[in-house]
């Protein structure tokens, strides 16, 4: 059987099945769960082509890995999930915004110590 790309888009099916998503006494894929996860979670982002099939990208499928690592292996509730995304999201907005920050102020200590040296050589030459 032929493996699929990690960019490829992956049926609800497949991503239950990755997730682990099983009914014990059935051994049936819980799709509905996902399903479940979609309208409470606004960051999975499924597209629906023709036949209103469901597919998730790498992102989308993700978010669901983390969604169930949260509820399922550390027992959150569906809001404090919620408010982990929420932060985590947050708090890679505050990283960029901080290195660009930290570049801006590097550009300005590198203009500094060039207009220094100039400063320097037009002294020495008068």
């Amino acid at each position: 059987m032929k493996q699929k790309n990690d960019d490829a888009y992956k049926s609800i099916g497949e991503v239950a099945k990755d997730l682990n998503l099983v009914n014990l006494k059935t051994g049936k894929l819980n799709t509905h769960t996902i399903r479940f996860w979609e309208k409470e979670f606004k960051q999975i982002k499924p597209k629906i082509f023709s036949g209103k099939r469901r597919y998730y990208d790498k992102k989308s499928i993700d978010t669901l890995k983390k969604i169930r690592f949260l509820l399922k292996e550390k027992g959150f509730t569906i809001n404090g999930v919620k408010k982990f995304l929420v932060n985590e999201r947050s708090f890679n907005l505050d990283e960029s915004l901080n290195s660009s920050i930290n570049t801006s102020k590097n550009n300005l200590k590198s203009k500094l110590k060039k207009i220094s040296n100039l400063v320097k050589e037009i002294k020495k030459l008068g």
